[in-house]
């Protein structure tokens, strides 16, 4: 048997050539690894500093010597990044010094909602601007999913001895930093308003695996090695199907779709169909608009109570941004709402919501101006550039989970999208 997994590994492994891309290899093949040491979250943002120094370094010894090959440049749609999370530390601050929350609360708060969350979102496609191969994280991301397969497997056969999911806490919960639930150990939990198996693996609940399992199709599907690219996607679209997620099974099925149309969006075949879709789409607009209302309903209705939460959660935190803060925001989410909301905290379970109500109107364009650029920049390159479709499948994933989830609070499980989205600025527009 060891034998065997050892000539696998032969076959499958490709070898790092230099700093970056041992990282990401070998955090990406070891991260159930990590989610069993509870520390995850923990690496993600050391591992984003730290590469962000080692940049700095390479461009420190950049001169006019350097090879072409080896130069880094940094495009400019990893400076929107960057000049836009900075702007969303001027939001953080400003909301503190507007609430009279002292100057220690904003040190602890830059080291916790931005150095570890929102910077984020700068540092990880500046790390794209490395010489990073994108053939290895594809292969990476097909190694993971076929993990995967191996622990739903074993999630699915564990689930009928220990309805309870929760395996242990991390001991590294000492640490602190963010909440337990980022420590807790699960493959599985059972839902409590439906009662069906939802899938956990190495995300902190349902919906987030939802959210990677898209990323990883995306990044799986771009496999040259055909055997495997259909198990890596397979294991992708395990960890969605697994996550009971209805976001992500719908992201699952559509996407794709979406992305190839975008993709091609400037070849006469396609710009033909849309022409006539959009003829047939006005002879029938009035069913076509019944369907997607009977659609919503049967979508909310699948988990009516975690609807309704969702939507009050909304209303809440928009009412709360508009009357209390609409420049800078509070700051924080509300660690605990009313009952009506079954306790959950305000600003949570929606990315532009939780924008609004923590960081205001200021750090709400903070961080849409650069996913509209993203969109753009990947929609021009992706027609002719393999990477930007790759990217512009990635964007289009973080967009639709924007409103379902904190993406901030997730960011430590799908940041290799961020370095090929990083991968992807760096590619020449007209090349």
């Amino acid at each position: 048997m060891i034998k065997q997994l050892k000539s696998f590994w032969e076959w499958v492994k490709i070898e790092p050539e230099n700093l970056p891309e041992k990282v990401i290899w070998y955090y990406m093949v070891g991260i159930y690894g990590l989610y069993f040491l509870g520390a995850q979250h923990l690496l993600a943002p050391a591992i984003a500093w730290g590469m962000a120094l080692y940049l700095i370094k390479k461009l420190w010894e950049q001169n006019e010597e350097t090879p072409e090959a080896e130069k880094i440049r940094i495009p400019v749609g990893v400076w929107v990044w960057i000049i836009c999370m900075l702007m969303m530390q001027v939001a953080l601050v400003g909301s503190h010094i507007d609430f009279d929350m002292g100057m220690p609360r904003i040190v602890r708060s830059t080291i916790n909602f931005f150095m570890r969350t929102w910077a984020m979102f700068a540092l990880f496609p500046l790390m794209g601007c490395l010489k990073i191969r994108p053939k290895l994280i594809y292969r990476a991301a097909c190694i993971l999913a076929i993990q995967s397969i191996i622990f739903i497997i074993i999630g699915l056969i564990a689930s009928e001895v220990l309805p309870r999911g929760l395996l242990y806490l991390s001991p590294l919960q000492k640490l602190g930093g963010v909440g337990a639930e980022y420590y807790n150990v699960f493959l599985y939990a059972i839902d409590g308003e439906t009662g069906k198996l939802r899938l956990y693996l190495f995300t902190p609940w349902a919906p987030a695996l939802g959210l990677v399992g898209n990323i990883y199709l995306f990044l799986t599907m771009q496999e040259p090695n055909k055997k495997l690219r259909w198990l890596g996607m397979l294991g992708s679209a395990a960890m969605v199907w697994g996550s009971d997620s209805r976001l992500g099974i719908l992201c699952l099925i559509s996407l794709p779709i979406i992305r190839w149309f975008l993709a091609n969006f400037f070849k006469p075949f396609v710009q033909v169909s849309a022409g006539v879709s959009s003829v047939f789409a006005g002879m029938f607009g009035i069913q076509i608009l019944t369907w997607y209302k009977d659609f919503r309903a049967q979508f909310d209705g699948q988990r009516a109570g975690s609807s309704r939460v969702r939507e009050v959660l909304g209303q809440i935190a928009v009412y709360r941004w508009s009357t209390d803060a609409p420049i800078w925001g509070h700051g924080l989410l509300e660690p605990k709402g009313p009952p009506v909301v079954t306790n959950k905290p305000i600003g949570s379970h929606h990315t532009w919501f939780g924008l609004l109500f923590a960081n205001g109107i200021v750090g709400f364009f903070a961080f849409a101006i650069p996913i509209a650029w993203s969109f753009i920049e990947f929609f021009i390159k992706a027609q002719r550039h393999d990477t930007a479709k790759v990217a512009l499948g990635l964007i289009l994933v973080l967009f639709m989970f924007s409103f379902a989830e904190n993406l901030e609070a997730l960011i430590y499980i799908f940041w290799p999208a961020l370095v090929m989205m990083g991968i992807a600025f760096n590619e020449k527009l007209f090349a």
